[in-house]
């Protein structure tokens, strides 16, 4: 069953909106997204296997983020040096993409999957990272595949005192801050930041403020997924042999076993630096 075109607006902090669409492009995807600000418009798209490869032991998550001449109105050159390598900028986003989504798959689900975002369109005024991010999560919302998300992103820029909402590339000239901040409704999962000169407390409430417009994206991509989202798969968690562990245990040194079950209230280097003092001084003594 492919799912009904649906678009659905935020009105970020600003002024500025999000608009979110899913069910007009890639419908043979298990999920799909596009996202829009200004003339950017950022396609995402999820496929996962429907079964995992036989004795694989690790979760296969592949992602993609392309930016490609034609996007921006210009007529392509060489192979190469239109789409044989990845920019650096291509990598740094594809990375940004994964960080914050990887953990969010449930445990035990290892059928490989692939998320692929590339820029439809883009303007001379916005960056269309931030797009992809959050075209990623709601591609994987509305998808059948097992996601613990949707998560949000949002670039927050500093200027003349006040904190702006994915400022423009004009904007960011004069920004004293670069941050981008991914985050689920309940936390921060991923901050990646640039800033001149700015107090600690201003990076704080940079962050702050991104989770409050974090949570408006979040807001959406369940209420998209709620209109028009497949039933997510089952996933059956692993099951861990206990008899391992103890056996484990019983070979290593109790000292060693004693630290890695350090409780929250002892901190665990604190308590290797110890042993290591400790066998120091073993050492020195006559």
């Amino acid at each position: 069953m492919k799912p009904e075109p649906t678009e659905i607006s935020v009105e970020l902090s600003g002024g500025k909106n999000l608009k979110f669409e899913t069910g007009k492009l890639a419908k043979q995807a298990h999920g799909s997204g596009v996202v829009r600000i200004g003339d950017n418009v950022v396609l995402a798209t999820a496929v996962a296997n429907p079964d995992p490869r036989e004795g694989i032991d690790f979760f296969p998550l592949t992602v993609d983020y392309r930016e490609y001449t034609y996007a921006g109105g210009r007529i392509p050159g060489g192979f190469i040096k239109r789409e044989g390598r990845m920019s650096e900028k291509e990598t740094l986003t594809s990375r940004m993409i994964d960080r914050p989504n990887r953990p969010l798959f449930p445990e035990g689900f290892r059928n490989e999957t692939q998320l692929i975002a590339f820029v439809l369109s883009a303007d001379s005024e916005n960056d269309p990272d931030v797009c992809a991010m959050n075209a990623a999560s709601a591609a994987l919302a509305v998808s059948d595949i097992p996601y613990l998300g949707p998560v949000g992103a949002v670039r927050v820029g500093l200027i003349n005192g006040s904190f702006v909402i994915n400022p423009t590339y004009a904007e960011m000239k004069e920004s004293l801050l670069n941050i981008v901040v991914v985050g689920t409704s309940d936390g921060i999962v991923m901050i990646e930041s640039g800033a001149k000169e700015v107090k600690e407390e201003t990076v704080v409430d940079a962050i702050d403020f991104a989770h409050t417009e974090i949570k408006k994206i979040c807001a959406v991509i369940n209420e998209l997924r709620a209109k028009v989202g497949k039933p997510k798969r089952a996933v059956t968690a692993p099951e861990f042999d206990d008899s391992y562990y103890k056996d484990l245990e019983k070979k290593i040194p109790s000292t060693v076993a004693k630290a890695t079950r350090c409780s929250a209230k002892v901190d665990f280097w604190l308590e290797i630096q110890r042993m290591a003092q400790s066998s120091s001084a073993r050492q020195q003594a006559p």
